[in-house]
């Protein structure tokens, strides 16, 4: 028998973890590359691009990616071929694509001015990275959907190298044109895709016509958590730069740095997902409900204690790291932002890992609703505030507390009525190949 069969992690668990650390730990090279480049105010544009970005893409391409994945498992476990499902999900992420498009053109005054700082081509990096993240998601989904774990971390680890290699030519030869980093953003996940396919075959094989309800009929409240979700993680940074006066501008460009630091917690989450997992599959596979149910706990406890963890190493050394990571210069925030930006992160990743129980257990409105809850409370939160850096900090810890909250009060009174089988399945499934974007 081979090792992979006698492995008890799940099939890709090895390769889809290595591609996501690289993925995260090339994300912290470009943006200290970037910000030791870049002025305060250049920077603060590059990363309201980074912002969105990472807020459209995961939010509307990343619960399309995971439907294509499992629809196509399913057809793949009957035995009929995926390329009509492929087909039609990558028509329903061209209208998303495009929509999004054509929305950030209609607002695109505000875009630029507000966020972007007058940096008008980062709007070309915006489309470009549009295009190239629904590609990539869908790309995704059909590697994994196909059983191609190998090639799907490949495809996250390959982007972050691109990316990080890009801007290290960037760095090198002295470039401080934002849109260009912009561009470092927008343009690997096409790279990333062409590696990942190559010496690919049967991914779109023949089979029988799709309609949109087999990608789910739930889909529109999982795009609606997804977007929501996104927003809460970064909510913190895009309302200081819009409540920011003219004179602070350039200072919020730094906030992201700290809220960098304080994000170094979701790698070590990523690596506690790959430990817990072989003994939460196995309780599945086996229908031990009540143990599953205690293997939850357990994994709730852990992401908790990692959140404390990280939140007093961001109160005692997170300046100090920041410092020597981003330079004096370019690192403002003070022990107690990072300690608030740190629990904030920590209650975000408990959120985060109680959604997708609820997924799992088809609790697609409570779990959207948990989102929306979360993004009230910090908009209350923050509007009550004065200091604006720690009226957003505050902000994001009451938004990651309240959409904790309501996830855990959700998903209790769900296991409580029953956890079907097929729901453990789903939820094993969805925790080692769901990325945290940093």
């Amino acid at each position: 028998m081979s090792a992979a069969k006698n492995s008890p992690l799940p099939e890709g668990t090895y390769a889809v973890g290595a591609g996501l650390l690289i993925a995260g730990i090339s994300a912290y090279g470009f943006q200290i590359l970037s910000a030791r480049q870049l002025s305060d105010t250049e920077y603060a544009a590059l990363n309201s691009l980074w912002a969105i970005v990472f807020v459209v893409a995961p939010g509307f391409f990343q619960p399309l990616e995971q439907e294509v994945s499992r629809a196509l498992a399913h057809r793949r476990a009957l035995g009929i071929g995926g390329g009509p499902l492929v087909r039609r999900a990558a028509i329903l992420g061209g209208l998303l694509a495009g929509g999004v498009g054509i929305a950030a053109l209609i607002f695109s005054p505000r875009l630029i001015d507000d966020l972007f700082h007058g940096e008008t081509l980062l709007l070309v990096a915006l489309l470009i990275a549009l295009a190239s993240y629904y590609f990539a998601h869908t790309t995704r989904g059909t590697l994994s959907g196909n059983g191609r774990f190998r090639p799907y971390g490949l495809m996250h680890g390959s982007e972050g190298i691109l990316r990080l290699a890009f801007c290290i030519a960037l760095f090198a030869a002295g470039v401080g044109t934002p849109w260009l980093y912009g561009l470092a953003l927008a343009l690997p996940p096409f790279g990333a895709i062409a590696i990942a396919l190559r010496g690919q075959h049967g991914l779109m094989k023949p089979g029988p016509e799709a309609p949109y309800s087999e990608l789910s009929s739930a889909l529109s409240l999982l795009l609606l958590g997804s977007v929501l979700a996104q927003l809460l993680s970064y909510a913190s940074f895009l309302a200081a730069n819009l409540l920011a006066e003219p004179s602070e501008k350039a200072s919020v460009g730094l906030f992201i740095t700290g809220l960098f630091i304080a994000r170094i917690p979701i790698l070590l989450f990523q690596a506690v997902q790959a430990a817990l997992l072989p003994k939460l599959a196995a309780l599945a596979g086996e229908g031990r409900h009540d143990d599953f149910r205690s293997g939850m706990r357990k994994l709730v406890l852990i992401v908790i204690g990692l959140g404390i963890l990280g939140t007093v190493a961001a109160a005692t050394i997170g300046p100090f790291v920041g410092e020597i990571l981003f330079g004096e210069d370019k690192f403002i925030l003070g022990h107690r932002d990072l300690a608030l930006l740190a629990a904030g992160s920590g209650g975000f990743i408990l959120a985060l890992t109680l959604a997708q129980g609820l997924i799992a257990l088809r609790g697609y409105a409570a779990a959207a609703i948990s989102w929306f809850a979360g993004i009230v409370a910090f908009t209350i939160v923050t509007a009550a505030g004065d200091e604006l850096f720690l009226r957003v900090e505050l902000g994001f810890v009451a938004g990651s507390a309240v959409a904790a909250t309501a996830m855990g009060v959700a998903l209790l009174f769900r296991m409580r009525s029953g956890v079907p089988a097929d729901g453990l399945e789903e939820l094993v499934e969805n925790i080692p190949h769901e990325p945290l974007e940093i």
